[in-house]
């Protein structure tokens, strides 16, 4: 389907307005829309915060919700069913606008289509498809928790030139890691976390690093959930995850018989202000990812930033559950020390592919990110 150099600008448009969105949406998408006529802009909206008027109520309200002749520019398909707000498709009927062009199709089962169908039976002109791969893209963590009740899994990294996250004897002194990367880097890490809603670290990196897992480096009031996996209970309750204000998971894998010093040790951290949790083991003993997602996701987390370590990593990788990846290298080589991935991989003749890859230069370091396009085979155990 040709579009028009007008309908791309206008989408594009209202994809810069959805991001305004961004981190207070939750659970719903971001969207944004634009109302033109005669090839002016009208109006403007985005949704702002669950609960309050949609993207195509707020624009249309800034026109006392009379359109008559207008082309609406919305990223997502028109909701059609009531919620904590009234359909968006009515409203629009309503408001006598002429042509909705839309950027790609509402995967909730609510929508799903219908929006569109009630708006062409209402006499309004649809055309779909508008800048699709971006507009699907924007809301891609959205889809995944709707469609897959799981978020969408980022596996962060920050290595040397030659794959190394940090040096095996520096990592058994606690909290005596270096900084791999440099400030703008790390600034740009930060935003990643604020683009999420949780952060996920093993244990081994709590040991080693202890790091804050909070947003610092960037100008945002929106902190991500941290989550701990730890089989064992071993985080310090005076860990510096759980000296933040911040809620903390802790997610232990379920003992095969009781255990009395777990239970102490859950009661430490409880009383450091940790909720823990138990699920399923795996074959390893450790907490079962697959679980551990379904968890998140009843929780209305859409989004997981995976930031290690190496075992995290390779376990993520191993059970098919990473969805892009974020990769921040430094220009040092250390010759030997943590990889970014460790463990039972998958097999070598078919392995995870990436792409496209894009890459840009943060400061002195470089940031490779990339969506996994096949998720490969696993390796036999």
């Amino acid at each position: 389907m040709a579009w028009t150099e007008d309908d791309i600008r206008f989408m594009r448009e209202a994809l810069r307005l959805a991001e305004r969105g961004r981190g207070s949406t939750k659970p719903n998408p971001v969207v944004g829309a634009v109302l033109v006529k005669g090839g002016k802009i009208l109006a403007r909206g985005f949704h702002r915060r669950a609960g309050q008027p949609h993207a195509e109520i707020e624009a249309l309200a800034k026109v006392s919700m009379r359109a008559a002749g207008a082309t609406l520019y919305v990223t997502l398909e028109p909701c059609c069913h009531k919620g904590r707000t009234e359909p968006c498709t009515q409203a629009i009927l309503r408001s006598g606008v002429r042509r909705v062009v839309v950027g790609c199709c509402d995967e909730n089962p609510l929508v799903s289509g219908r929006g569109i169908a009630t708006l062409r039976r209402g006499g309004v002109i649809v055309r779909a498809g508008c800048l699709k791969e971006e507009c699907r893209r924007q809301n891609r963590a959205f889809f995944t928790w709707i469609r897959g009740r799981r978020p969408w899994v980022t596996l962060k990294a920050a290595a040397t030139l030659d794959g190394c996250i940090g040096d095996r004897t520096e990592r058994r002194l606690r909290g005596t890691s270096r900084w791999i990367t440099g400030r703008p880097a790390r600034a740009a890490a930060h935003q990643l976390r604020a683009e999420h809603d949780a952060v996920l670290v093993g244990v081994g990196t709590v040991l080693a690093d202890n790091p804050r897992l909070t947003v610092r480096l960037c100008k945002t009031a929106r902190q991500p959930l941290h989550v701990v996996l730890d089989s064992h209970l071993r985080t310090p309750p005076a860990a510096a995850l759980l000296r933040t204000s911040l809620p903390a998971l802790i997610v232990a894998a379920t003992p095969k018989r009781p255990d009395r010093a777990l239970a102490v040790r859950q009661r430490w951290l409880t009383a450091a202000g940790a909720e823990v949790v138990f699920l399923p083991p795996d074959r390893d003993g450790r907490p079962a990812l697959p679980a551990l997602l379904r968890l998140l996701a009843a929780r209305e987390v859409q989004s997981l930033l995976v930031e290690g370590g190496g075992r995290i990593h390779g376990a993520f990788v191993r059970a098919g559950l990473v969805d892009s990846v974020a990769v921040f290298l430094a220009p040092r080589l250390v010759g030997s020390g943590v990889p970014i991935v460790e463990g039972l991989g998958l097999d070598w003749r078919r392995p995870a592919l990436l792409g496209p890859i894009s890459v840009r230069g943060v400061g002195e370091d470089v940031l490779l990110t990339a969506d996994v396009v096949d998720r490969g085979h696993r390796r036999r155990t």
